[in-house]
């Protein structure tokens, strides 16, 4: 599996456009009435961590008193920043602000597709091997809490749920993951999903 998905990844490079990239990926429409204002640049790591035989994905829970997405489930990352190198640049950033872990422990091995987020962001998803031993510092401002699931939960198809929500006048189809009584859905269960698929 670990050969496969460097396969894949390998193939893989940053947008030079994010906003435009994320833009073109939407449904006709959908861009005029979920965005008043231009497209904020982000980017998150998926961080892919081994232990022996299994691999999991790195996930945070953010504090409920933050102004985006309190209280959800996401992948670590944040918007981009002058002075960062790419979107790795930031999501590496970011990734040692919220959870400690140095860029200098994360071997990058490719992009995602970005993905238009309805709060305004550009996100482009960047995935990464996290070197063994490494510890975490949590910036408790930001994450309340850091946990892993493992891939085959994430490959198994019976552990997703498909859904439509109507979000500003728009159906949108999404996708949930029920992982022990936590609820993996908006951006980071479509960009999850969107790994899955890359590597199944």
């Amino acid at each position: 599996m670990e050969q496969k998905i460097e396969r894949r990844l390998a193939a893989t490079a940053a947008p030079a456009d994010p906003i435009a990239a994320a833009l073109a990926r939407l449904p006709a429409g959908v861009a005029d009435a979920w965005f008043r204002k231009p497209l904020i640049p982000a980017a998150v790591l998926l961080p892919l961590v081994r232990h022996g035989d299994t691999l999991s994905i790195l996930l945070t829970m953010r504090t409920d008193h933050l102004k985006d997405h309190p209280g959800q489930i996401s992948l670590p990352g944040g918007r981009v920043e002058p002075g960062d190198a790419g979107a790795a640049g930031t999501a590496l950033r970011e990734v040692h602000e919220e959870i400690g872990i140095a860029p200098e422990q994360v071997r990058v091995l490719g992009y995602l597709e970005p993905l238009a987020v309805v709060t305004g962001f550009a996100v482009t998803p960047v995935v990464g091997w996290v070197a063994a031993g490494f510890e975490l510092r949590l910036d408790a401002f930001e994450v309340a809490e850091v946990f892993e699931v493992p891939l085959a939960f994430l490959i198994d198809e019976q552990n997703l749920t498909r859904t439509v929500r109507t979000v500003r006048g728009i159906e949108a189809r999404l996708y949930e993951y029920a992982f022990e009584e936590r609820r993996i859905w908006g951006a980071t269960a479509q960009m999850l999903k969107q790994f899955i698929d890359l590597i199944r």
